[in-house]
């Protein structure tokens, strides 16, 4: 695990033995996923090397503008192109997930390539399926770790601005705007190195944050005034979101990004969660202040993981059911929550 000069040298030679490069992302690809994944992309092109982007479905609009995206494939558009694309492969990257089951549509595809995998992630408790993986939990990012292992190789003098601005969206992204998971010194010495390339950080922030549907805002505001519930005695927050709910303001895929952390930034709160229903389960996102893990809460409760402050999973219920059984949860941690709290502060 992590950056060694060993691992380094096994990648420079998989990369010069390979002709066939893939790069996959997670279901539900968000900033991180899809900076991390074209970053790569674009870096491979200065070096020579052919490669494609398979995401496994829509990626969020905030995203669309991003340089590359156009060039990548979509599963859920075309499942046979994407079965090509793995079949062909002799080296895949996994790009911001810790295990195969996180991309959902192609994980059987992958477990039986005969490629070489290649885990590059800042995920917790990575799973044993990858021949060379790169991964540091400390990092803001995937980006930023891909970063520092392209630096590491001496090949970041080929930084373009095309690689600077998809590096940043997921720095960016996944530290809220350098508000969480940011104290390293080396994620602020990166990002200058990136704006160095004349890349225009207004610019990026804009494309990302600045681009809500009126739809989108709606439902927002449906979120914090009507579906927001406050538990001062857990320390906790949560939102929750039906199908009709969803119907009603005219969801696409990213509009929930974000929401979560509303609830959170109330103060008092050191847990916050949102249920969105998605057909057969509702889907978690969990996020946490200060040493209370939602990543060891999902993974007891929901199906799940992630970060220590940030993670998400699924659970078979009605929403009402869901709903339910997280609040029957709180009492065994309130002492845990409330400590974490006191200790944030």
């Amino acid at each position: 695990m992590g950056i060694s000069e060993s691992s380094i040298s096994y990648l420079i030679k998989l990369l010069e033995e390979k002709s066939d490069v893939l790069i996959t992302t997670h279901y539900n690809p968000d900033g991180d996923a899809i900076g991390s994944s074209l970053a790569l992309y674009h870096f491979l092109c200065t070096q020579g090397i052919k490669s494609k982007v398979l995401i496994p479905n829509e990626l969020p609009s905030f995203l669309q503008w991003m340089p590359g995206v156009n060039e990548a494939a979509i599963y859920v558009e075309s499942t046979e192109v994407g079965n090509d694309l793995i079949a062909k492969a002799d080296l895949i990257f996994c790009m911001d997930y810790n295990g195969l089951g996180r991309v959902k549509l192609f994980t059987d595809q992958l477990k039986a390539a005969s490629a070489t995998r290649v885990l590059i992630d800042h995920h917790i408790q990575p799973e044993n399926e990858f021949d060379l993986a790169f991964s540091e939990v400390g990092v803001s990012s995937t980006s930023e770790l891909l970063y520092q292992i392209i630096s590491e190789a001496g090949l970041i003098s080929t930084l373009t601005k095309e690689m600077a601005e998809c590096f940043f969206v997921g720095i960016m992204t996944d530290t809220g705007s350098f508000s969480f998971a940011c104290n390293r010194p080396e994620t602020f010495v990166i990002a200058s190195d990136l704006i160095r390339t004349g890349m225009d950080v207004e610019r990026v922030h804009r494309m990302v944050y600045d681009t809500y549907s009126e739809s989108r805002m709606r439902l927002l505001g449906h979120c914090l005034g009507s579906n927001m519930k406050v538990l001062p005695e857990f320390a906790t927050a949560f939102i929750w979101l039906t199908m009709e709910d969803l119907e009603k303001y005219e969801y696409q895929q990213g509009d929930t990004e974000g929401v979560v952390n509303y609830a959170l930034s109330i103060q008092n709160v050191a847990v916050a969660a949102l249920f969105t229903e998605r057909g057969d389960r509702v889907r978690v996102s969990l996020r946490s202040k200060g040493e209370f893990s939602v990543n060891e809460f999902a993974r007891a409760h929901f199906n799940g993981g992630g970060h220590r402050n940030a993670a998400g999973g699924d659970i078979f219920m009605s929403m009402p059911e869901t709903l339910a059984w997280f609040e029957s949860l709180l009492p065994s941690y309130s002492a845990e929550i409330h400590k974490s709290l006191a200790n944030y502060k």
